[in-house]
């Protein structure tokens, strides 16, 4: 397929849409709602020109300044003379085309894919005196220059390919009337507030009269990235300006991006810690462990939650739950029934008691009423031989006897998960430890991971053979944890898409000989 060729015409200084048989307009008076758009690049240069679809004909001003309106396609106008260069040839048009694509891609939060700038002028008289494109011309910046007489042009023209706004500071207040600062004097900035808030991301340059020098460094501080003397602008200078403002605008939004990250993870680190607690067990003989993981991309919570902590009667209490859903509203609920559960526990319930309680807070914090939470609770007795199991939908936990095979504790009397059937009950299951064992506590998202390319899960019966394996190497504790997390990841092909959290309490008595 050929490469289209763009058409090409001499670079206008001006472009009013004007009738075909009209001359361009020199007494246009001050806020006419003529649209204006100048784009101006170094001379020896050819840039993408888009016309307005508005107007089928137009009357624009060539680099000699006389006025020429475009004819028909033999390429003369109607006295007869040429009114563009030749045919581009292919490099050429190559090299049209590759500046229309860094164009497009330019985006003024982020750096240019090229070294073109594209600035807009707000001033209310674009053929006055102050000449932008002769002087970045001069300067020999390569810039395309849009122009606009009012606010409601600049509007109009603010798209994302501009970099740089050059407001004149001279413009009328937008709004029926000037807007006036608290001590009832009129607000002299109003127009540079109006634009900062129109383009939040733009840089821009505030033009004033050296009579109003205190005019500039207010502006500044009010928002603009730099000011300018209209009176002594050049083209080296206007061109170093509006590099600088580029510049320190990009600098400014990646200080304030990083400002929000930093904030953003002290938040999410003080709710990590809520999240994430530290187990109360002191005086009791057992050893802890845990491994937390979400499964959102970057996320430091998930919706899993667990704790453990022991009560004046030497009895030790462990919890792991999981609320549907992965993002930071099933995160700070998981952190509520976590709460929750800690200050129940020692209150003295446990059991159908606590679970029915547990409930009542999830159906009164929750968003939707088709929320819910698994949970598994375990209360172990102080001599460490026996516990009570509650399972709340959950996944049975496992336990490694010494002597004995890893397996799962019983689940025939699972209830139904917290937040499903108003009136559920969870009864309270009576099982034997026996004297030196591991009890791992986990939720789904340790054994709903893959097994390689296929759609067969781990599974809980996968994972007891994983976690059997390990045993039998010899690892106990967070090496244990650490070691199946990673086979997980392994057999997975990558990061598990569901939070995941684990919990291992052991209990190891010497043998007496």
């Amino acid at each position: 397929m050929p490469v289209p060729i763009p058409r090409q015409r001499v670079i206008p200084a001006v472009e009013n849409g004007h009738d075909g048989g009209a001359a361009p307009r020199t007494d246009r008076p001050t806020g006419s709602p003529t649209d204006t758009t100048r784009d101006t690049a170094p001379r020896g240069t050819t840039g993408p020109q888009t016309e307005p679809a508005t107007t089928t004909e137009q009357t624009t001003t060539d680099v000699t300044g006389a006025p020429r309106t475009p004819g028909g396609p033999d390429g003369t106008d109607r006295t007869g003379a040429t009114s563009g260069p030749a045919a581009p040839t292919a490099a050429e048009a190559a090299e049209a085309l590759a500046r229309i694509a860094a164009g497009s891609a330019a985006h003024p939060g982020s750096g240019p894919a090229s070294t073109a700038l594209t600035l807009l002028v707000i001033e209310d008289d674009p053929a006055g005196p102050l000449n932008i494109p002769s002087l970045l011309d001069s300067a020999e910046l390569t810039v395309r220059v849009r122009t606009a007489r009012n606010l409601t042009e600049a509007e109009r023209l603010l798209t994302d390919d501009v970099h740089c706004i050059l407001l004149d500071l001279a413009l009328p207040a937008p709004g029926p009337r000037p807007a006036e600062a608290e001590d009832g004097t009129e607000d002299e900035l109003a127009v540079l507030r109006h634009v900062l808030r129109l383009a939040p991301r733009h840089a821009v340059l505030a033009l004033t009269g050296a009579e109003n020098s205190a005019r500039g460094p207010e502006a500044v501080r009010v928002g603009a990235q730099d000011f300018l003397y209209r009176d002594e602008l050049d083209g080296r200078l206007l061109s170093r300006a509006v590099r600088y403002a580029v510049e320190r605008k990009r600098a400014d939004h990646a200080q304030r991006q990083l400002t929000e990250s930093r904030l953003r993870a002290q938040e999410n680190a003080r709710l990590e810690r809520g999240l994430l607690p530290t187990p109360l067990l002191e005086g009791a003989p057992l050893r802890f462990a845990a491994r937390y993981r979400p499964g959102r991309s970057r996320a430091l919570l998930g919706g899993d939650f667990y704790d453990t902590v022991r009560t004046a009667d030497g009895t030790v209490h462990a919890m792991i739950g999981d609320v549907c859903g992965h993002g930071p509203d099933e995160a700070a609920l998981g952190v509520e029934l976590r709460i929750a559960w800690r200050a129940l526990t020692f209150a003295g319930l446990c059991g159908d008691q606590l679970l029915s309680t547990l409930q009542k807070v999830l159906e009164n914090e929750r968003s939707d009423d088709e929320i819910f939470a698994t949970l598994c609770t375990v209360d172990i007795s102080p001599d460490g031989r026996s516990a009570g199991l509650c399972l709340a939908g959950h996944p049975s936990p496992l336990i490694a006897r010494q002597g004995h095979l890893a397996e799962l504790l019983p689940y025939d009397d699972n209830g139904p998960a917290l937040g499903l059937l108003p009136q559920a009950r969870w009864p309270r299951r009576q099982v034997e430890l026996g004297r030196s064992w591991s009890l791992m506590l986990y939720t789904d998202g340790l054994i709903e991971g893959r097994i390689g390319a296929g759609n067969q899960r781990l599974g809980q019966d996968g994972m007891v053979s994983l976690v059997r394996g390990l045993l039998g190497q010899g690892l106990r504790g967070d090496a244990l944890l650490e070691a199946a997390m990673t086979e997980v990841r392994a057999l997975n092909g990558g990061e598990l898409t569901d939070d995941v959290a684990v919990l291992l309490l052991d209990r190891m008595v010497p043998t007496t000989r």
